[in-house]
């Protein structure tokens, strides 16, 4: 079995981060082709303003030939607290995936631990997360718990020629 390494993301990464994005969300079955290509487009714009400003901070695992395998992001919010969480600064996780060739390995345990392990020694109160089917198993063996979160969902008009 090669030889998986777990490291920070960086700015060049942002490829990486955006196809895992993508296929992430063709597993769930979530949107058409064209509606993940113009995702990816501003995925990537986030991402560049995001990963320098402190607002993402991502893991990924690769190969010892250098492949990237899974990957694992924390999107970083300012928040004015709460009685049961006074931090100013809340986390979402977003962008778990690992290719199908690499699942059942332990690898996203390994990035998810990461990544709550960095939230502890940053402060964070908490940190969240949307489950899919297949991943809710793995953040319930973790402690995380479903919340009250409550969504209204507004139709908008995304100008696809805006990068």
């Amino acid at each position: 079995m090669d030889e998986i390494r777990i490291r920070p993301a960086t700015p060049s990464d942002i490829p990486h981060v955006v196809l895992h994005r993508k296929r992430m969300f063709a597993d769930m079955g979530r949107g058409t082709e064209a509606d993940r290509e113009a995702m990816g487009l501003t995925t990537a714009a986030y991402l560049r303003d995001a990963m320098p400003s402190g607002k993402y901070r991502g893991w990924l695992a690769e190969t010892s030939a250098g492949d990237v395998v899974s990957g694992v992001g924390v999107a970083i919010y300012d928040w004015p607290g709460s009685p049961d969480d006074p931090a100013q600064r809340r986390g979402i996780v977003i962008n778990v995936y690992t290719e199908p060739e690499f699942r059942r390995r332990g690898i996203a345990r390994r990035l998810m631990d990461t990544l709550v392990e960095w939230c502890r020694a940053e402060g964070f109160g908490s940190v969240a997360l949307h489950a899919s089917k297949d991943g809710r198993p793995l953040y319930e063996a973790m402690g995380f718990q479903p919340t009250n979160e409550m969504r209204l969902k507004f139709v908008q008009r995304i100008n696809r020629t805006r990068p």
